[in-house]
């Protein structure tokens, strides 16, 4: 496995980057979007409900399934690797952004509007604050889910390691087959790892120690 990764040490220095870019960018636009959905319903238990049951309806559907539904609608390449990942972490993220900001305390988003506060300046300057250790716990979730999910979108000619996998597979009884896909799972661990650990220093440095 040492000599094949000397060899081809180009290629997965490409494929990692493509790897960890394609699911941070899948994770933020997964944030952005579930912060979203939850801001909106979770003042009303019905549509709080609706929003976590349909994500969660999502993360049923095996990965190969939805990756075959959704070349219909965007083809083969990135972008139907793209959209896959950002269905299947919207779930943690909305669920954990509903339950924090239904748990923030009424007395601190009171005194926030008895201080002069908007709505809107309260809920990004004093909720979202407080909810925002569970916005991460869920992204880190959604980014080691994401990992894995990412490989399996080689099926659709997706970026990143995944296509590694597939190659080794593709060639077993041959001397290569097996470090290709040997080396393309353990960088994908060892990258969920790395932006695990990214993450937490993120929350570190972004979280007060009044929060933490």
């Amino acid at each position: 496995m040492w000599s094949y990764v000397s060899t081809h040490y180009p290629q997965l220095v490409f494929d990692s980057y493509q790897h960890v870019s394609a699911v941070v960018q899948s994770v933020l636009i997964a944030t952005v979007v579930g912060v979203a959905i939850g801001v909106l319903t979770y003042r009303n238990s019905i549509a709080a409900n609706l929003a976590t049951a349909t994500s969660s309806v999502i993360l049923t559907v095996p990965a190969f399934a939805l990756l075959g539904l959704l070349i219909p609608l965007f083809g083969l390449g990135v972008i139907p690797s793209v959209a896959a990942l950002v269905l299947y972490s919207l779930l943690p993220i909305i669920r954990n952004t509903i339950v924090g900001l239904n748990g923030v305390d009424p007395a601190l988003t009171d005194a926030a509007r008895g201080i002069g506060m908007s709505r809107l300046t309260t809920l990004t300057r004093v909720e979202l604050r407080l909810v925002w250790p569970a916005i991460l716990s869920a992204m880190r979730l959604s980014t080691q889910m994401s990992m894995g999910v990412l490989a399996i979108a080689a099926y659709v000619k997706g970026p990143g390691l995944g296509n590694l996998i597939f190659a080794g597979l593709a060639r077993v009884g041959s001397p290569t087959a097996l470090p290709m896909a040997l080396t393309g799972t353990l960088l994908i661990v060892i990258l969920a790892l790395i932006l695990d650990a990214v993450l937490v220093l993120i929350g570190r440095l972004t979280t007060s120690k009044g929060i933490r």
